[in-house]
């Protein structure tokens, strides 16, 4: 049985008893939002933003303040990058049609793109959002295997769908979990037995299979965002999903490696989080940063796997694989390759973690520092060691206040979750760095 648990889309949510911190302007307009988009939407911090225009790694509010962005992953090669956006201008201008139709630019970038991943995955199925890749990886999986049952983390996060809401538990007990679904730990790294982090993953996993099929459960899939990231960020030490996956596929059911957090090189070592772990997944789903704002995601996909499901079920969507969608995709893959953002989040990544460590030495608040590239948590507890949300959603809004915008991740939402765009500067980083030495200085 899962305990209560958090619901991560209300994690730093404003309230509506802070209101009383605002500007009778700002309250205005945040009644106005509430009386037009209702209840289920979330503001972020105490003090709302109002946020106008952005450029690279920086947003800037209605009085020209600038915050340095290390929460949004969608804008991945940067806000608003001009050659992203003459991409979606220029083929907007001529066509936008859906894939019915031949169209070079659907084939050219579902080519570049598969260019990126292992031969394995030979065929590319576009979608819209995150969501739906999942929920059509899904499908695929069922129809494969013949079974319904699926591994998720504890913490999970992996889509808004009704199927996807039953294999999230961060989105809280207001969802009702799938019955098929069994639920592991998300693996933390023991830096003096590093071995058994993939060793007690996968006995995990072997056992949700065991248990499943005693149960009456076909397996049809483990699903895992490869960095753990709705769990509290878990990327060490590279390789231990391997194991999980042989255990997968010995059950008769199949990997999927979610990328919608981990991809397009937010780790800086390989464009893939699955190939920090040396796999090849049978199916792979993406996401957020394809489009760099514009609606894209999708899947990769081993032929054999979506053969039968192709021929019987068939697959479309009005609007993923346009001659839009698609044109702004090679354009993302263009920039990430000529501006080399996946080096530059390597080495960002570095600064920030090397200074983040520091700070830990220095602060009892910071019981961890871990992740890949830019994608980072910092784990923060209370004076007995124990997990501290309370101070984790004050250092948010402190950070905030300084000019920092972070989010928070975990299932007891103490963990400082850093993803900023891929053109993040060193400078910037170590900007963001004082920030955060001042606001732990706050409490």
């Amino acid at each position: 049985m899962q305990e209560s648990l958090t619901v991560l889309t209300k994690v730093n949510a404003f309230q509506s008893a802070q209101a009383e911190h605002l500007s009778p302007a700002e309250v205005e307009r945040v009644k106005r939002r509430e009386r037009l988009l209702g209840p289920a939407y979330q503001l972020f911090y105490d003090r709302p933003l109002r946020l106008v225009r952005a450029r690279g790694a920086e947003m800037f509010d209605d009085a020209g303040r600038a915050y340095i962005d290390l929460y949004n992953n969608v804008p991945s090669v940067g806000h608003c990058h001009p050659d992203v956006v003459e991409a979606m201008y220029r083929q907007a201008r001529e066509l936008n049609t859906h894939t019915r139709y031949l169209h070079d630019s659907v084939l050219n970038y579902a080519e570049r793109l598969l260019k990126t991943m292992p031969e394995e995955l030979g065929h590319a199925m576009f979608t819209s959002s995150g969501s739906e890749a999942n929920e059509l990886a899904l499908r695929i999986a069922r129809d494969y295997t013949g079974g319904t049952g699926v591994i998720v983390t504890k913490y999970a996060y992996h889509g808004s769908t009704i199927t996807l809401d039953g294999l999230s538990p961060s989105m809280g007990d207001r969802t009702a979990i799938t019955p098929d679904a069994r639920f592991v730990d998300a693996p933390r790294f023991n830096p003096e037995a590093p071995e058994k982090t993939g060793q007690l993953f996968a006995a995990q996993v072997r056992e949700a299979f065991q248990d499943m099929r005693r149960n009456g459960i076909k397996p049809a899939a483990l699903l895992v965002d490869t960095l753990f990231t709705s769990d509290g960020v878990f990327a060490d030490p590279a390789g231990f999903l391997a194991e999980a996956a042989e255990v997968t596929r010995e059950a008769g059911a199949l990997f999927i490696a979610d990328e919608v957090q981990a991809g397009f090189g937010r780790t800086g070592s390989h464009m893939w989080g699955f190939q920090r772990h040396g796999l090849v997944p049978d199916m792979v789903t993406l996401g957020k940063p394809m489009g760099n704002g514009y609606p894209m995601a999708g899947v990769a996909v081993k032929p054999h796997v979506v053969d039968r499901f192709g021929r019987e079920a068939s697959y479309f969507n009005t609007f993923a694989g346009n001659p839009v969608f698609s044109e702004v995709g090679l354009a993302v893959l263009d920039v990430i390759e000529e501006e080399h953002l996946m080096e530059n989040a390597a080495e960002v990544g570095a600064v920030l973690i090397d200074g983040l460590r520091s700070l830990a030495t220095q602060s009892p608040a910071i019981a961890d520092v871990r992740g890949a590239g830019l994608y980072l948590g910092v784990e923060t507890v209370d004076e007995n060691g124990r997990p501290d949300g309370e101070r984790a959603r004050r250092l948010v809004n402190f950070l905030r206040e300084e000019g920092a915008l972070v989010g928070l991740a975990g299932a007891a939402s103490n963990v400082l979750k850093i993803r900023p765009p891929l053109c993040l500067r060193a400078d910037q980083a170590k900007s963001f760095i004082e920030m955060l030495r001042r606001s732990l200085n706050r409490g």
